[in-house]
């Protein structure tokens, strides 16, 4: 029987999750092998560098650039606090004298006799780094960060917005047909994750972010509405550093499209857990997907082999369409067509058959589906 290896979706009740955490630059490791840890357990940490501020002193002494140094109070290496004299002029007429001073605190990193510049870098931002998810330390590399693994329910999106979050599954609506309404939304979410149905509507995602909800999970969002909510216009390379406190992940794509059944029971079964979600998202070379990941509190099992041994897809395998004109709709495999086949571009490409949800059966290539993996 044919194949088509396709990246899967993953709806698992069951799973081993790993999670490789490693800092921006090289730092100092917490953690040490066979730890355990929670999600706000801080695993490594380092110091950024400081920003640059730049002080044109020939311009403001009105002097030539050679001469800098012969008017600087301050030198290279120096530690200087904001406000604090750096250079003056020594005019004979003391009402003339000119003074520079710091514009921050920092320290001097150069003083440039060829462009007359003082060169200040801030004082370093400490980034510490959380594991994310509860679980255990199975790995530490050395000055980087750490291996995290769980046994947890995994719930993977099609979309997101914002960061890491975590908070506890809260369902607000009674079907995955219903959309998540402002009604919907109360104050005693804050700190909760927010399960709805077939769209989160807009003045509802408001209400989440006014109360303080970690975090919504809905079928659908029209995405009119995201610029609107951020400011500007996303991009389609990857999402997940928006400046956001409430995360939003899409388990189906945009508009109102009714959460797939066995996304929302799995979901609602673990009503009160606590669960941490990432929006980062990310549709083209290196395929990543906003995640929920729920632990189920048990001691590690080979339960992740189901998932690497699955292979490709077959017919009768669920699926989802990740391109128009069916983006969002559900179906099951019915053919792989082994032969390529001319489509709407003129391009030849593989494709197959797909039976949606009402029963009608379209073609479209393998490239524009994914595996429901579950």
């Amino acid at each position: 029987m044919a194949h088509a290896y396709t990246p899967g979706l993953r709806i698992m009740t069951e799973t081993l999750v790993s999670k490789e955490r490693l800092l921006p630059l090289p730092g100092e490791v917490l953690v040490r092998v066979g730890e355990r840890v929670q999600s706000d357990t801080p695993i490594a940490r380092a110091d950024l560098p400081g920003d640059i501020v730049t002080v044109n002193v020939v311009n403001l002494l009105g002097i030539p650039a050679e001469d800098i140094r012969n008017y600087m109070l301050k030198g290279e290496g120096d530690s200087i606090e904001e406000g604090e004299m750096i250079a003056e002029n020594k005019p004979l007429i003391k009402w003339f004298r000119t003074q520079v001073r710091a514009p921050a605190d920092g320290t001097i990193e150069s003083v440039s006799d060829v462009t007359g510049q003082v060169l200040i870098r801030k004082p370093p931002r400490r980034v510490e780094l959380s594991a994310f998810i509860d679980g255990e330390v199975t790995g530490v590399l050395e000055g980087q960060g750490a291996v995290i693994e769980t046994v947890a329910t995994l719930v993977q999106g099609i979309f997101g917005i914002g960061g890491e979050r975590n908070g506890a599954i809260t369902t607000v609506v009674e079907s995955p047909e219903e959309a998540l309404t402002e009604a919907r939304v109360r104050p005693e979410h804050a700190g909760k994750i927010l399960v709805g149905g077939s769209l989160v509507e807009w003045p509802a995602l408001k209400k989440a972010v006014e109360v303080g909800a970690r975090g919504v999970i809905a079928g659908g969002f029209h995405s009119r509405h995201i610029r609107e909510w951020l400011g500007y216009e996303i991009g389609v390379a990857i999402t997940g550093d928006e400046a956001v406190e409430t995360t939003l992940i899409l388990t189906e794509g945009f508009g109102k499209i009714t959460m797939a059944r066995r996304t929302f029971d799995l979901l609602r079964s673990c009503e009160g857990r606590k669960a941490s979600i990432t929006g980062r998202t990310q549709i083209r070379a290196g395929v990543m997907r906003p995640e929920v990941i729920i632990p189920r509190e048990k001691e590690r099992t080979g339960v992740s082999d189901r998932l690497e041994a699955r292979g490709g897809m077959k017919e009768g395998d669920e699926v989802r369409v990740i391109r128009e004109p069916y983006f969002g709709r559900l179906g099951r495999v019915h053919a792989l067509n082994p032969q390529p086949a001319e489509i709407e571009t003129e391009a030849r490409v593989r494709v197959m058959e797909v039976e949606l949800g009402d029963g009608e059966v379209v073609t479209v290539p393998r490239a524009n589906v994914e595996l429901i993996n579950a």
